[in-house]
């Protein structure tokens, strides 16, 4: 595109937004515990900058300016689509009052910290003052923004543009019927042995051999790194500079291995944009005040949700790396065998955590989590009583007692960082992922490649079909043009039966 006020606009924003997601990711990773009073008044500092651009004169008369002059262009050529996204963005995000943005950057460094400590004290009370103003908070943000049906949809709007609360409902419906009898049928099967994935697998090693799997499925470490974090995340400051979290415990290996390919697929989406929409309106998210490629949350899920469990998770790919495995472990991993470390990691086990939860229970997860935002948005519960209402739902949908809030509703990070509306994107990207997966699938070259361990076949194909066009497309239309449906849980659904019946 050609430079004008517009990029120039735009590219400043951009700037502003990557240095807040580098601020970030020091808070989250190295940052001591004293600095979080002042890191949140730098964050919001820089929140309201990059709010004055977004807002501002200058971004919005270079719009009109531009748009006058491109008048012939056709709405959808990729110029006049950058123009009125972003025009489009900045008229939602300017319902928002200004003090609401400021206040909810400036809180969301303090909680964070404060949820981190609640988190490993088991203490949530000491949250609660911090949670039950992030919810006001995102009330107030709701009802700013506007909606039809219920204040929750405002939110999800945010992380995926069109989904409704209804929408969610005829999904969820259709999910718990399906999956329910899949959950009793697995667990009528003999069940495989879990202890060997509880022999103290040293941490340093785990690292080692689950970078060795994400370079091999296509994570750049040149334009990377990984880090340690309370709760895993992938974060960027353009496609050049795209990191990873994760988290480790030497008696679970599954925890560190398959969060480290969850987040090496958020990685990869990242490095995959077209590197013409760097500091760019199709790597700038307005609405979220967040540099970002990805086309949506959901999306972006879809991605990291692939090669977590439709590739990390499959049979062959086990069959393929167990070897490698074994050589990192050779004490622990003696005595098994990839058959049987296959079924282990495969095991469905209604368990408390979600990002370690198996494939068939882990929408249960979301829904509940659902469930609860929608009701305390709505003002139908109050803060105070989410451990009570946690532990009803998780007994309810999984048949769980929940022994302690660190494993119940403290668990996420994402209510201290004010992602209200966030969670049914999960969902959305494990329904993504599925119909993405079968359509590369059909193309001879990636199927070979899955078979002998090559990833790069699939990940050019992601490359070309979903990552490379950045914010350019709709989530809705990426789906279309690469798989030929809208969203549709069919594809999803025929996975995991037919997981459930290979683990018969």
């Amino acid at each position: 595109m050609d430079s004008s006020r517009f990029d120039e606009e735009i590219g400043r924003l951009n700037d502003v937004l990557c240095a807040i997601n580098l601020l970030n990711w020091d808070a989250r990773t190295q940052m001591p515990d004293g600095a979080a009073a002042m890191r949140g008044a730098q964050v919001a500092t820089l929140t309201g900058l990059a709010r004055e651009i977004a807002a501002g004169p200058a971004l919005r008369a270079a719009i009109a300016d531009e748009l006058a002059l491109l008048a012939d262009r056709p709405e959808n050529s990729l110029r006049r689509r950058a123009l009125l996204d972003t025009r489009t963005a900045i008229e939602v995000a300017s319902r928002v009052p200004d003090r609401l943005v400021v206040e909810a950057a400036a809180l969301k460094t303090r909680a964070q910290q404060v949820w981190a400590k609640a988190r490993a004290a088991n203490d949530f009370a000491s949250f609660l003052p911090f949670l039950e103003r992030t919810v006001a908070l995102q009330r107030e943000i709701a009802a700013a923004i506007g909606y039809e049906d219920h204040p929750y949809d405002a939110l999800i709007h945010q992380y995926e543009s069109g989904m409704t609360l209804k929408r969610l409902d005829r999904l969820f419906t259709g999910l718990k019927a399906a999956l329910l009898p899949l959950i009793d049928t697995a667990l009528g099967y003999p069940p495989p042995c879990r202890e060997i994935l509880e022999r103290g697998f040293p941490v340093e090693m785990q690292k080692r051999f689950a970078l060795q799997i994400a370079e091999a499925f296509g994570y750049d470490l040149k334009r990377g790194r990984l880090d340690e974090t309370v709760h895993p995340f992938e974060i960027s400051f353009t496609r050049e500079d795209v990191r990873i979290t994760g988290r480790f415990r030497d008696t679970w290996l599954p925890g560190g291995l398959f969060a480290i390919w969850h987040e090496a697929g958020h990685g990869i989406y990242e490095q995959g944009v077209d590197p013409a929409f760097s500091r760019s309106a199709f790597t700038t998210d307005i609405l979220n005040l967040y540099a970002v490629g990805g086309a949506s949350f959901g999306l972006h899920e879809s991605q990291s949700r692939l090669f977590e469990n439709r590739v990390a998770r499959s049979r062959r790919f086990w069959q393929l790396h167990f070897n490698a495995l074994r050589l990192y472990f050779p004490e622990q991993l003696h005595d098994v065998d990839e058959e049987a470390f296959w079924r282990a990691v495969n095991a469905v086990h209604p368990s408390l955590i979600r990002v370690e939860a198996d494939e068939l229970t882990y929408d249960f997860h979301v829904i509940l989590r659902v469930e609860i935002e929608a009701a305390l948005i709505a003002g139908e519960i109050a803060v105070r009583d989410l451990p009570a209402i946690w532990a009803e739902k998780m007994k309810a949908y999984l048949g769980l007692d929940v022994p302690d809030d660190t494993r119940g509703v403290l668990q996420d990070v994402h209510w201290s960082a004010g992602m209200v509306g966030s969670f049914p994107t999960y969902t959305i990207g494990n329904v993504m992922a599925a119909q993405f997966f079968a359509a590369a699938r059909r193309v001879p070259g990636v199927e070979a490649g899955l078979e002998a361990g090559d990833y790069r076949p699939l990940t050019r194909w992601l490359n070309d079909n979903v990552h490379c066009h950045g914010r350019s497309k709709s989530p809705d239309e990426i789906l279309q043009l690469a798989t030929g449906q809208g969203l549709d849980p069919a594809q999803y659904i025929a996975d995991l039966r037919e997981k459930v019946r290979l683990l018969a």
